[in-house]
């Protein structure tokens, strides 16, 4: 990448698909980034830069190269793929940039070294986010393009309703408007997004259900 071309993609600020760290004394931490693109829409890292668009670079950029290339194959599971390239901004400091594709293995997760525990994130706009338990089953069981069925119920019927109602929906919501189970409504969600029937929105707090834009237009 040129220098040039660096420029003009900071310059337009970090996104669902750009993310600036000024440095990486805390690699444990960026790799949340790292997963959230490859479990998303791919982007693009840029280590060197500031959250305000300032280029600094990094002045040592091979301790920093190895520092996070060391991070992401002990705290990302499974392994992703990326690339990583540097440019030189002066004579004596570099941008480390690493681009990760959109992957078709996720969910990838984030294990916590202390727990064992896994996490998976996600890129909403410019922020990466816990996913959700619906965002995971989405992830997981929408891997490939095979068409998803399924029975219109009594339950599919109660979602009807309540979305005429409430244009949004969330899991609890529809579990109590239903009198079914969370796991049930969750399930039934899950399974109608991936039959594109709904669309989901994540968010930090709660997930949102809407219907596809293609049901709407109907």
């Amino acid at each position: 990448m040129e220098l040039r071309l660096l420029k003009e993609l900071v310059k337009k600020g970090e996104g669902e698909h750009s993310e600036f760290k000024l440095k990486s004394s805390h690699p444990e931490k960026i790799v949340r980034e790292i997963v959230a693109f490859a479990n998303t829409g791919g982007g693009k890292l840029f280590i060197g830069v500031g959250d305000d668009k300032t280029i600094k670079g990094l002045k040592d950029a091979d301790e920093d190269e190895f520092s996070l290339t060391r991070a992401i194959d002990k705290y990302i599971y499974p392994k992703i793929s990326f690339r990583k390239e540097r440019v030189p901004v002066s004579p004596e400091r570099d941008v480390l940039v690493l681009t990760i594709p959109r992957s078709v293995d996720k969910p990838h997760y984030v294990i916590d070294e202390l727990t064992g525990d896994r996490r998976a994130y996600i890129r909403v706009e410019d922020k990466s986010i816990q996913a959700s338990r619906e965002m995971k089953e989405i992830m997981r069981r929408g891997r490939g393009e095979r068409d998803v069925r399924f029975q219109y119920g009594d339950k599919e019927q109660k979602l009807m309703e309540l979305l005429d109602k409430k244009q949004t929906v969330t899991v609890d919501l529809f579990a109590a408007f239903a009198g079914i189970p969370r796991k049930i409504a969750s399930n039934t969600l899950v399974v109608m997004v991936l039959a594109r029937v709904l669309e989901v929105h994540p968010h930090e707090m709660l997930d949102q259900f809407t219907m596809s834009m293609a049901y709407r237009t109907s």
